[in-house]
């Protein structure tokens, strides 16, 4: 089954995945290593060229090919050529003699010849060996050595309905294999989403904490310039230098999770990490917050009538009713066809070199009348792996279902908590400057200074955050509706319809403007592509 897949998305556009064996066997450069900016388009489609999972799909995709073409052999005639070459010790060859196996005397057989002997006459009598033997041979021996060269074809009759649910149960589990790679394709784009989104995020983060060390920096300078001049204790500075030495570990640990996110994203995309451990890609991109034109009830239809994962399972069904109709090939008979062509010695000689040739046909029937209830065993554990299936779907069903609503509920939240930061930045931002004024005129203290420093830091992050979350969240949202990619197929999906209805209801709704668009504050703005 040839059919090509087609990945049809807002970050890859138009990305087109041949067939399972001219992608292993293309000649397709392989990137270990990036430099520069990356994109979240151009991760993805790193990602879908040499990412390990997808690429040992794609191994799984071959094997289930292999499959449906043993199975289909068992369909098709069989064309044989059989060769054998005997010999024996000449003390077990038997002789005849006269044509006959030597045994004793042959009696004599009276037979009436003529008209009727006189009185006193012998009746005439015929040897039986003469009778019957040639008139040049008196005696024959068995060959001690024999050939024959055989060419036959075989072909299954009826089988009870057996070979063609195993062609039926071969198609499934090929159709499986390519909803398996759908679900892994989508679970690929979104772990190269989440890891992507990881990176901004804690770049974003080293930008806030980077601005939080500054901040203290130009205090405790501050501080420094009062206390030489007199107008500030000690306390101040040592104070100053304590909250400096606080905000600096927090630096670094956020280039930490930097680093960690992008090791991740790499080992994700198939890239070497890098000299020194650092990659040498730069992400590139914005932490923008856009809405998907879904409620949670049609997200849930979406979901299930999308997901591979539930394909699978439906597969699943499929090829256990088939396993209950070759167990069920057990109650009935198998008829099988041959004919051929037959070339061997004479068994009349012992000159091997004569031969005998012909053609030959025939018929073989087999029935178990009764084979100790095997075949009733087999049908039912067949029957009761059919309804472990259904009962794995159903759970599959509830699993999707779970994941929509989590995925949804995120979302949800992710929003509510950057429309609620958004302001909180900007009077946390006013604060400070208040703070700063106040403490410059000499009516604040510098606990003020600080302590609103630290509230516009917890601010700044807490919005990353949510954002880094929204966006991570959205990412599980596409996948567990499976809206991230599109699909060319050879075959009809029962549920294509329900698909084409949802999915036009998204694209008549793409184009209004996204939720929550304004940019984020230029000390944690993640760095733009020049």
């Amino acid at each position: 089954m040839n059919r090509p897949l087609l990945f049809s998305t807002s970050l890859l556009l138009g990305a087109m995945l041949a067939p399972a064996g001219e992608v292993m066997n293309a000649s397709r450069p392989i990137k270990r290593e990036v430099r520069g900016d990356l994109t979240l388009e151009q991760a993805v489609e790193i990602a879908l060229r040499q990412n390990p999972d997808l690429l040992k799909q794609l191994t799984e995709i071959e094997r289930t090919r292999g499959l449906v073409i043993e199975t289909r052999g068992k369909a098709l005639p069989h064309l044989s050529v059989r060769a054998n070459y005997d010999q024996q010790d000449r003390g077990l060859v038997e002789q005849f003699e006269g044509g006959g196996r030597n045994t004793g005397p042959v009696p004599e057989i009276l037979v009436p010849a003529g008209p009727s002997p006189g009185p006193g006459e012998p009746a005439p009598t015929v040897d039986i060996v003469q009778l019957f033997s040639s008139s040049d041979t008196d005696s024959r021996t068995s060959p001690d050595k024999t050939w024959e060269v055989r060419f036959e074809v075989r072909q299954v009759i009826y089988s009870g309905g057996q070979v063609r649910a195993g062609l039926a149960i071969a198609r499934f589990t090929e159709d499986s294999a390519y909803y398996q790679l759908r679900d892994v394709v989508d679970q690929v784009i979104a772990v190269t989403r989440v890891q992507f989104y990881n990176v901004l995020t804690n770049r974003a983060l080293i930008t806030v904490q980077e601005e939080s060390v500054r901040l203290q920096e130009d205090l405790l300078k501050d501080q420094r310039n009062r206390f030489e001049a007199g107008t500030v204790p000690r306390f101040n500075v040592l104070r100053a230098e304590v909250e400096l030495a606080n905000t600096q570990p927090l630096l670094l640990r956020a280039r930490n999770d930097y680093l960690i996110a992008q090791t991740e994203l790499a080992r994700t995309l198939g890239l070497n990490p890098g000299p020194g451990g650092k990659p040498t890609f730069n992400c590139v991109g914005q932490l923008g917050v856009t809405k998907r034109p879904f409620d949670v009830l049609e997200a849930l239809e979406l979901g299930k009538a999308r997901r591979p994962f539930l394909k699978v399972q439906r597969q699943q069904i499929k090829i256990q009713a088939e396993q209950i109709k070759i167990a069920l090939a057990g109650y009935k008979p198998r008829i099988d066809g041959s004919a051929g062509y037959l070339v061997r010695n004479s068994r009349l000689s012992d000159d091997i070199s004569e031969t005998v040739d012909g053609w030959f046909f025939g018929f073989t029937g087999s029935w178990d009348i009764f084979d100790g209830f095997e075949t009733y065993g087999r049908v039912k554990q067949t029957r009761a792996a059919l309804e472990a299936a259904r009962i794995n779907y159903s759970d599959a069903v509830l699993q999707v279902e779970l994941e929509v609503q989590q995925a949804y509920a995120n979302l949800i939240t992710a929003r509510e908590t950057i429309r609620s930061q958004q302001k909180n930045v900007e009077q946390a931002k006013e604060a400070l400057r208040l703070a700063n004024e106040r403490f410059g005129a000499g009516a604040g203290t510098q606990l003020e200074i600080l302590d609103a420093r630290v509230a516009l830091t917890r601010a700044q992050t807490t919005e990353l955050q949510a954002r880094g979350d929204y966006n991570k969240a959205l990412a599980e949202f596409d996948r567990a509706t499976a809206i991230d990619t599109a699909y060319l197929e050879s075959f009809r999906d029962p549920l294509e319809k329900l698909e084409r209805k949802i999915l036009g209801k998204r694209a008549a709704s793409e184009a209004e403007p996204g939720l929550l668009t304004a940019p984020v504050s230029k000390p944690v703005t993640a760095k733009q592509r020049p």
